[in-house]
């Protein structure tokens, strides 16, 4: 394993000397006899692994070098332990506020000093191992969580073996959309990175209420009747109760909670003629208004039991006669500029490259 580094920021070049043979043994050690130098190599690459900073140095003083460095991302996590005369009245509370770890007093105890930097480099290598087993169970959890979505969606997708890639396009549809609106005055605090990878992963739940609709019903070649049109129109209300009931098991989450609000709500229209509530207009949650313009469009492009697949043009022409009626004005508008974007992901993911011309 490669030596572990130590930079040493004093501006007497004998407590420098004194540390280095004092570490060289078992580490790398850098220098600096200036608070500037220090940051200067502390931010270069390849990055000491913990700072012993001297307290007392002219121009910039240890204080104010690690104020700096715990306020830039790039150093906030490399340990500083300062370095002190006896006979300095410095404030070391001020300096652990200022997120040093430890302190060092001069004249230096060679067992001392040996010690404070062998544990605190051990620490920080527990907790840089800790670090990253979180980052793993938690790409584990969302790995497993997406793959759930997945196969409960793909499950729906089944009951109609005709929209196979319904699921991949739509969800990019969403997110070029949401992508678009996050950069437009009025979006950007709604739709900040994290909404928009959490409606990328809830959008294949969309229809997952289909599962519970009746075979004679999902798959009728002809219109429905009425009485089976009401009855369709319950799968938003099935898909809502079992994310419902799932919280009741798991607690509430910014998932479980987009992800109801976006299979409650993508039925509904802009003018209030929509289902399962009749909402209109800004009553309609976000994830609803755009899951309606990607859910729509996709039908429409796609060939259904009871319709041919449609070109693209006419379906941008059906878009766009619904602005204001069906859908929210400025996602459409949002969608008009995205055209090609919908046209390249409807191809690319498409279930017969010959419908869109």
């Amino acid at each position: 394993m490669d030596k572990q580094s130590v930079l040493v920021v004093d501006d007497t070049p004998e407590n420098i000397e004194l540390l280095r043979q004092l570490l060289r043994a078992d580490y790398v050690v850098q220098a600096a006899v200036s608070g500037r130098k220090g940051l200067e190599i502390a931010r270069a690459s390849p990055q000491p692994d913990i700072i012993l900073l001297d307290v007392m140095m002219p121009e910039m003083d240890g204080y104010e070098v690690c104020r700096r460095l715990k306020h830039d991302s790039a150093t906030a996590h490399i340990p500083v332990v300062f370095i002190t005369a006896l006979d300095q009245t410095g404030d070391e509370a001020n300096g652990l506020e200022l997120g040093a770890v430890d302190y060092i007093r001069k004249p230096f105890e060679p067992v001392v000093v040996k010690a404070r930097v062998r544990n605190h480099l051990a620490l920080k290598r527990y907790e840089q191992g800790l670090e990253a087993l979180v980052r793993e169970r938690t790409a584990e959890l969302e790995l497993t969580q997406q793959v759930t979505i997945e196969a409960l969606a793909t499950l729906a997708e089944y009951r109609d073996s005709e929209t196979g890639g319904h699921i991949k396009r739509t969800q990019r549809y969403v997110r070029a959309l949401a992508e678009y609106l996050s950069q437009l005055e009025g979006y950007r605090t709604v739709l900040d990175e994290e909404s928009i990878d959490l409606l990328f992963r809830c959008a294949p739940l969309h229809d997952i209420g289909k599962v519970a609709v009746r075979d004679v019903i999902l798959l009728k070649p002809g219109a429905l009747t009425p009485a089976e049109f009401e009855e369709m129109k319950r799968h938003v209300l099935y898909g809502s109760k079992a994310l419902e009931v799932a919280e009741e098991r798991l607690g509430s989450s910014s998932f479980l909670a987009i992800a109801r609000e976006l299979i409650l709500s993508h039925h509904e229209r802009w003018d209030g003629a929509g289902y399962p509530h009749g909402l209109r207009g800004d009553q309609i949650p976000l994830p609803g208004r755009l899951m309606a313009v990607a859910d729509v469009y996709d039908a429409l492009i796609s060939r259904r039991v009871y319709k041919p697949a449609f070109s693209h043009r006419r379906a941008a022409e059906i878009i766009r006669d619904g602005r204001g009626t069906h859908f929210d004005p400025a996602i459409v508008d949002a969608f008009l500029v995205l055209e090609g974007e919908f046209e390249r992901i409807a191809n690319e993911f498409s279930d017969d490259m010959s419908s869109l011309d």
